[in-house]
């Protein structure tokens, strides 16, 4: 018997991005240090930096 390869569903940096008409968008925000490479992780009460730990706090 073969083994049936399972379907891969698309991970990671895929995620962070959006399509809307012809262009692609970001759905997180860049880090003002690091530059455009440099994505932002978004949690409950701010904006983090994993590269070089920069935070941006907001309020609900």
């Amino acid at each position: 018997m073969a083994k049936e390869a399972a379907k891969k569903k698309s991970k990671g940096r895929w995620s962070l991005y959006q399509v809307s008409g012809n262009k692609l968008e970001r759905k997180n925000n860049s880090c003002p240090k690091c530059g455009q490479g440099t994505f932002m992780a978004k949690h409950a009460n701010r904006w983090y930096c994993g590269q070089c730990r920069y935070v941006e706090m907001f309020s609900k």
